[in-house]
């Protein structure tokens, strides 16, 4: 096997191990779920393990070299004779790739079945619209090096404007649209799109622009859900609790899975075929990659699609019924409290097993030259979703209106733009969308419905938001992390100055006999 493959794949399994331990033990010890689901629970950690090492090593090879050679050329388009013309070309791409991946994306179709009162499909284009227009508005941003922070300003200003007059029931979906649509097919895409774009050019504020592609596109998809529900209205909002598989021998388990997969691998068959089918057009165009690039491309692609297909079928499979159980026995039990320090100890260990995140963090690490480490990220990423999951649980318990906590969570971090690096405020506003992935989706959603089934809550305007709030949270914390990094710079570079300028540079303990250093 593939040396660098078996490498990705125990990754994955010092990711996923954490959470995989801490939910077996409490459907162990704090509730009693049936035999059955709990093999379907380590059934699917498995394959979770096993799809994030064929993903990630996808990721490497298909999916960021083609972003990033798709942003290099929309710039050298945009550079054309005809200014007009090349701008048009870039917008027309932008938005039709936008459109595209977005549509296609699973966590999204996830989302949609779950609001029954709206057709799937209106949903879906709706946030496909929503990707398209912003992604446009992220690439003319880096091409004409507006400040990230002014159109986070405007944009998000416009959005709570447009929350105010759209109906209650709709805010919730609308705010978890945003973080459900940047999942493990566009994440890697966008994001290396944004370094290809900004690579091109030269000035000192070009690293920090390579950032804000995802923050920029999760803001569409809640600003036209918001502007459905003004027009579209249904006279009722509703949602239902899955059905969870009764399963009693280890043969249905592995039935279950089997029955999973057809499905699973055509919705990802779908979204992969629509960004083939861009780059094939790109490539007779542009003629940008050689035979070589292109053979391990398509490598990555069946890496990427083996990858995507085992990892959604477990999780959808395997962490769903458990999250909805835990969620829904804990909330009707005397000890429903509990459900808070459990839900931060989830969290904090299920970023790592989102599979975007990886991409991101790694592209942080090797943008900042190491200055903002893997290892850094993954700290500030963890306590941000440990954060997230004990206000959401205590938001749901007291039946708290979810804008009470969007509304300052947003003003704070918009705030802290100002303050920070610049680098820091694409990297969180990017960290947003990213942690929000299918492990939000398919587990902590399902927990969190299991959570108002429990307590009596309306699981429209409560058990949605959680993505939201996973979505907040890094936006704080990194940032938070960030006004730390520069404070202790600012401090470092005044130091290194009051040294040199206590210097006797006529000292004869300063000179140096370079004969004797050679």
């Amino acid at each position: 096997m593939n040396k660098e493959l078996v490498k990705k794949i125990m990754e994955a399994f010092s990711s996923v191990l954490p959470i995989t331990v801490i939910v077996l033990i409490a459907s162990v010890l704090l509730v009693s779920i049936p035999t059955g689901t709990v093999l379907m629970f380590l059934g699917g950690a498995a394959l979770l393990i096993i799809g994030m090492g064929f993903f990630t090593m996808g990721a490497d090879m298909a999916m960021m070299p083609m972003g990033e050679g798709l942003g290099i050329q929309l710039t050298k388009i945009a550079g054309l004779s005809s200014k007009i013309l090349g701008i048009f070309i870039v917008i027309l791409i932008s938005f039709i790739m936008g459109l595209v991946i977005t549509v296609a994306e699973p966590d999204l179709q996830v989302l949609a079945r779950q609001v029954s009162s709206i057709p799937s499909m209106v949903l879906i284009i709706t946030v496909g619209i929503g990707v398209g227009l912003f992604l446009v508005v992220a690439v003319l941003r880096t091409l004409f090096k507006i400040p990230l922070f002014v159109l986070l300003l405007i944009f998000y200003g416009i959005t709570f404007i447009t929350a105010y007059f759209a109906p209650n029931a709709f805010i919730p979906v609308a705010f978890d649209s945003g973080g459900v649509t940047t999942g493990p097919i566009t994440v890697p895409f966008i994001l290396s799109m944004g370094v290809g774009v900004a690579s091109i050019r030269s000035d000192k504020n070009s690293q920090d622009d390579s950032f804000g592609l995802v923050s920029l596109c999760s803001i569409g998809p809640i600003l036209m859900v918001l502007i459905l529900g003004i027009f579209y209205n249904p006279s009722e909002m509703n949602i239902a609790l899955s059905s969870v598989p009764e399963v009693e021998t280890s043969r249905d388990v592995v039935l279950v899975f089997v029955e999973a997969i057809p499905h699973t691998a055509q919705e990802v068959m779908v979204a992969l075929a629509a960004i083939i089918g861009f780059f094939i057009i790109f490539q007779l165009i542009s003629r940008r990659f050689k035979k070589s690039q292109i053979s391990r491309i398509i490598m990555g692609f069946i890496y990427t699609f083996i990858g995507l297909v085992v990892f959604l079928t477990g999780v959808s499979v395997g962490f769903i019924p458990v999250g909805q159980l835990l969620g829904e026995y804990l909330a009707a039990s005397p000890f429903k409290w509990i459900l808070v320090p459990f839900s931060m100890i989830v969290g904090y260990f299920i970023v790592a097993a989102e599979p975007a995140v990886h991409v991101l963090n790694k592209q942080v690490e090797d943008i900042s030259s190491g200055a903002i480490s893997q290892k850094i990220m993954n700290r500030g990423l963890s306590i941000g979703m440990a954060a997230a999951l004990a206000i959401t649980m205590t938001r749901i318990l007291l039946g708290i209106p979810i804008m009470w906590i969007l509304i300052p969570g947003y003003t704070f971090s918009l705030i802290l733009t100002f303050f920070v690096p610049k680098i820091f405020t694409g990297i969180a506003f990017d960290s947003g969308g990213v942690c929000s992935g299918p492990m939000t989706s398919t587990f902590l959603l399902p927990l969190a419905m299991g959570v108002c089934s429990g307590s009596g809550r309306d699981l429209m305007t409560n058990a949605f938001g959680i993505v939201a709030m996973v979505a907040l949270a890094p936006l704080i914390v990194i940032q938070g992390m960030g006004l730390i990094y520069g404070t202790k710079l600012k401090t470092h570079d005044e130091q290194t100055v009051k040294e040199l300028a206590g210097l006797d540079l006529g000292d004869p303990s300063l000179i140096v006999d370079f004969a004797e250093v050679w």
